[in-house]
């Protein structure tokens, strides 16, 4: 009965402070949302700030303490199990004296949610109190408390100058706690294929079948095509694990860390999984049987069920349906307009005074992450006034307390953090010895001090907001919004934001939106140009080819939605002809694009090329 769908949206995982509590705020109303697990520090300190709150006893763990990074993440998420078990017994038990939260969970579900249609049913024709508690215990579901883990932010750990066995390492230690919680949920796995982290999962016997045939806690994929997920889905069925969600993101159109792909659009990707949707599972699945054989583990006698889900971008109710219901998807994610919701993420007032005011022009794809990914940012954010304030004095760099994103060995054995002023001290150095213009040393150094500490910016706005101390004197915040927060401009309730999405309210005054697919397709234009700006000419053939092949990957995606939005018949009639018209005008674009890139070396003569002016 539990299993009835509820809520088409979950909250996805925002930074690593932002949704840090969030399933406290939502999972009683039955709202699915994710938790970043990597950052140990600032979970130990928000699991003090609960057990004080509810005046819970508190035993600290410390960096003395034997395995203490995945002890930590297991006692926090185990806290936020009980506290969200308590929250929703007390809704329920709370019917009928007060009927406050009972109805707010009714109302906020979709108008043709079963739940609800089968609640005001029951309300009419039974007056028995303790029966209606009991069909609210029997039939309402609590939000899934969902893991997020960086699969790439996994650095080797040391004890006394000695590296640790890799199962020590953050991202490992990270998924040993969420293992060792009793949380019944799923783990999240973003930023590409880690195979030492796949296959430590082995190791954990709650990701395999019990003897029903259920998965206590399950794997998702965050993937950018299908090919990923079939690849990755392989991976783990060949170690007789089962993916249970597809988590399909947008490269360009979401908030965090931008994977952008080589000019495929999400569109054409959702399209691949909707058509081969039962071929993934069926091939995963005859590979997972034969590994499950092997282990002499529990074999299930069909598919374990599979999940496909997309975030990024989404605004609109029109746009959540449609996706919903043309791809035949399970859920979308809806982050971004989130950070604009005080009841469900941890935000401090003055950030989100900031991104209430944001417009597209403070949205932009920086290059402030030391992954060396480009990294969804607000102009003026605190975090960059704090960093340019250190450069400004001579001393530029942060003193990278928590060292999470460790990754250059450039100058030193052991990796150090190119946001770090250990990194940024040496590289300066480095420069000013290559005697360059003042022209190019500018360029350089400006390229150099721009990386930000995200481990610090990206915690900071969860302790400002709860009056929790800094951990460090290096206390800005950085934010990630997605390019969608342009469109909304005010804070709002959690009640105004799912009624919203569900259509029943609308909270995005602008007229000038575009779809969340134009909007994408843009954005892959601008990336491609910045792309072509940054390489010297004349152009290697590599460069060639890659340019080429990104336009002509962004050609066939506006074919794609040519096609799509000329055949809808039932949504988007209002502004199908806008959509129409902005394609041809993207497409001339890309035409554009690909005539300025044709050589004028007649030697060239690549694949990629030839098809590209025979276009």
């Amino acid at each position: 009965m539990k299993n009835k769908i509820q809520h088409t949206f979950h909250v996805p995982v925002m930074g690593t402070g932002f949704t840090i509590d969030t399933p406290v705020r939502v999972a009683k109303y039955g709202i699915s949302s994710v938790i970043s697990i990597i950052d140990y520090m600032l979970m130990e300190k928000m699991r003090g700030f609960y057990c004080k709150k509810l005046n819970i006893p508190y035993e600290p763990i410390t960096e003395k303490d034997e395995d203490f990074r995945a002890k930590r993440i297991t006692a926090y998420l185990n806290l936020i199990d009980d506290i969200v078990k308590d929250n929703f017994n007390e809704l329920i038990n709370s019917f009928p004296e007060d009927r406050t939260e009972v109805e707010k969970y009714m109302a906020m579900l979709p108008d043709s949610s079963e739940l609800k249609q089968d609640f005001n049913e029951m309300i009419k024709s039974n007056k028995n109190v303790n029966d209606i508690r009991n069909w609210l215990h029997n039939n309402l579901p609590v939000g899934s408390i969902d893991v997020n883990i960086m699969t790439k932010v996994d650095k080797t750990n040391y004890l006394n100058g000695e590296a640790l066995p890799s199962e020590h390492n953050d991202a490992h230690a990270s998924l040993r706690g969420f293992a060792n919680s009793k949380l019944s949920s799923s783990i999240i796995l973003s930023a590409g294929l880690n195979p030492r982290l796949y296959g430590y999962f082995e190791k954990f016997k709650d990701f395999f079948p019990d003897e029903n045939g259920n998965l206590k806690k399950k794997i998702v994929l965050k993937v950018s095509d299908y090919r990923s997920a079939i690849i990755q889905g392989k991976y783990f069925a060949k170690k007789g694990l089962w993916v249970s969600e597809y988590r399909i993101e947008s490269g360009l159109n979401c908030g965090g860390h931008a994977f952008a792909s080589d000019g495929f659009l999400m569109g054409p990707i959702l399209d691949e999984f909707r058509v081969n949707r039962e071929t993934l599972i069926e091939t995963i699945f005859e590979i997972y049987i034969l590994a499950l054989k092997n282990k002499n583990s529990v074999c299930p006698q069909k598919p374990l069920d599979v999940k496909i889900t997309a975030q990024g971008g989404i605004g609109t109710f029109d746009e959540h349906q449609f996706i919903l219901d043309y791809y035949k998807l399970d859920s979308i994610g809806w982050g971004t307009p989130f950070l604009l919701v005080p009841e469900v993420t941890n935000v401090d007032k003055h950030t989100r005074e900031m991104l209430t005011q944001a417009k597209e022009k403070d949205l932009y794809l920086s290059k402030i992450s030391p992954l060396g990914v480009p990294f969804n940012n607000l102009k003026g954010n605190t975090k960059d006034i704090e960093k340019m304030t250190l450069v400004d004095k001579g001393s530029p760099g942060s003193s990278c307390p928590k060292k999470f994103l460790l990754s250059s060995t450039e100058f030193t054995e052991k990796a150090i953090c190119s946001a770090s002023s250990r990194y940024q001290y040496l590289k300066l150095k480095e420069l000013d010895s290559k005697g360059l213009s003042p022209e190019e040393h500018k360029k350089h150094f400006t390229k150099i001090v721009d990386k930000t500490c995200l481990c610090l910016g990206l915690a900071s706005s969860a302790l400002i907001a709860n009056n929790l101390k800094p951990e460090s004197k290096e206390a800005g915040v950085s934010v990630c919004p997605g390019p969608n927060l342009a469109y909304f401009s005010d804070t709002f309730s959690l009640r105004e934001m799912i009624d919203h999405i569900y259509g029943r309210a609308n909270i995005m005054f602008r007229k000038d939106r575009p779809n969340m697919f134009v909007k994408e397709l843009n954005l892959y234009i601008d990336y491609l140009n910045n792309k072509i700006s940054e390489v010297k000419k004349p152009f290697s053939n590599k460069d060639m080819d890659y340019f080429i092949k990104f336009a002509n990957n962004l050609e066939e995606g506006i074919n794609y939605y040519k096609s799509l939005f000329s055949n809808i018949k039932s949504k988007f009639q209002d502004i199908k002809l806008n959509i129409l018209n902005e394609l041809d005008n993207l497409e001339m674009e890309i035409k554009n694009i690909n005539y300025e890139l044709i050589p004028i070396d007649k030697n060239y003569q690549s694949k990629t090329y030839k098809k590209a002016i025979n276009l």
